[in-house]
C-alpha cells in the first residue's frame, strides 16, 4: 500500500478519526446504514466496525433502525446536526429569507426538518394578522398529515417509506386526516409529480398549508418550506397560488446547505 508524505499509508484512516469517520459516512448516505456497507465504504475490518457502531449506539450518537440491523442517526447526532444548522451566521440569513417570503405572502412561514418520529420546526416568521394558528419552533408534527411531513415522505425511498406507514397506525387528527397506508402512498406519488405537498384541513381542522422540498447538495431533502393560513382568511387554493414565491425562496434556502 502506497504511502503519502507523512508517512501514513495511503487510505488508512487514523485510528483516533474512525468514529467521526464513520458518523460522518452515516450522516452522508441519508439513510440507514449497514455494518457491511461501512466495511466496504471504509475498508476497515468486521470487528473493528462493529466495536465502533458499538460505541457510537451507547452513547446515543447512532441509534438501531426499524429492521434492527442497519444503524441511522440517533438523538445526540440529529441534536449535532440541529445545533449546527441553528449557528447565528445561517440563522441569519435563513430569516432573511424567511421574513421576506412572509412578508410578500402575508401569512406565517416555516422551515421544518425530518426528525425520527416528525418534522420539527427550525425557523419561522409569523403573520401580522392576529388570526393565527400556533407552532412555535421546536414543535415536532406527523409526517402524513402535514404538508412539511408528506413532502419528505415524497422524497424516501420505497423500503424506508414503507417501513415508517407500516411500523404503527397513523393518527387521525381531523375527519380529513388519511389514514390508510395505500392512500397515503398514492397522495405521495402524487407530490412527488408535481414537486410540492399540501395540508388540507389533515392536521388541524380549519388550517390549511403548502410546503416545498429544500435540497442539499447532494439532491436530498434537507428541509421544507411551507405556508399555512386559517381557511377563514385563506383557502387551499389561495396558498397553492404562492408556490412561485415558495419555490424562489426555497432555491435561495438551497445555497446556504
Amino acid at each position: 500500500m502506497a504511502e503519502d508524505a507523512s508517512g501514513k499509508k495511503e487510505g488508512q484512516i487514523p485510528t483516533n478519526l474512525r468514529l467521526l469517520v464513520l458518523l460522518e459516512e452515516v450522516a452522508r448516505r441519508g439513510s440507514a446504514v449497514r455494518p457491511a456497507e461501512l466495511i466496504e465504504a471504509m475498508g476497515l475490518p468486521k470487528p473493528t466496525i462493529h466495536r465502533l457502531l458499538q460505541t457510537a449506539e451507547a452513547e446515543g450518537f447512532l441509534q438501531r433502525d426499524l429492521d434492527g440491523r442497519a444503524y441511522g442517526p440517533g438523538a445526540r447526532l440529529r441534536q449535532m446536526a440541529l445545533d449546527t444548522v441553528s449557528s447565528e451566521h445561517l440563522r441569519t440569513a435563513r430569516l432573511t429569507i424567511l421574513k421576506s417570503v412572509a412578508d410578500e405572502v402575508g401569512e406565517t412561514c416555516n422551515l421544518a426538518i425530518p426528525d425520527r418520529e416528525g418534522m420539527i420546526y427550525l425557523d419561522r416568521v409569523e403573520t401580522k394578522w392576529p388570526l393565527r394558528i400556533q407552532l412555535p419552533i421546536g414543535t415536532q408534527v406527523p409526517f402524513h398529515c402535514t404538508a412539511s411531513g408528506k413532502m419528505y415522505l415524497s422524497s424516501l425511498k420505497p423500503a424506508a417509506l414503507d417501513a415508517i406507514l407500516r411500523a404503527r397506525p397513523l393518527e387521525t387528527t381531523t375527519q380529513s386526516t388519511i389514514t390508510d397506508p395505500g392512500s397515503v402512498l398514492t397522495e405521495l406519488a402524487a407530490i412527488r409529480n408535481r414537486g410540492y405537498s399540501t395540508d388540507s384541513e389533515e392536521f388541524i381542522a380549519g388550517m390549511v398549508a403548502v410546503a416545498v422540498p429544500v435540497w442539499d447538495t447532494h439532491n436530498r431533502l434537507i428541509a421544507t418550506l411551507s405556508v399555512h393560513a386559517p381557511v377563514q382568511r385563506c383557502g387551499l387554493q389561495g396558498l397553492v397560488g404562492l408556490l412561485p414565491v415558495l419555490q424562489e425562496a426555497s432555491a435561495a434556502l438551497s445555497k446556504l446547505t
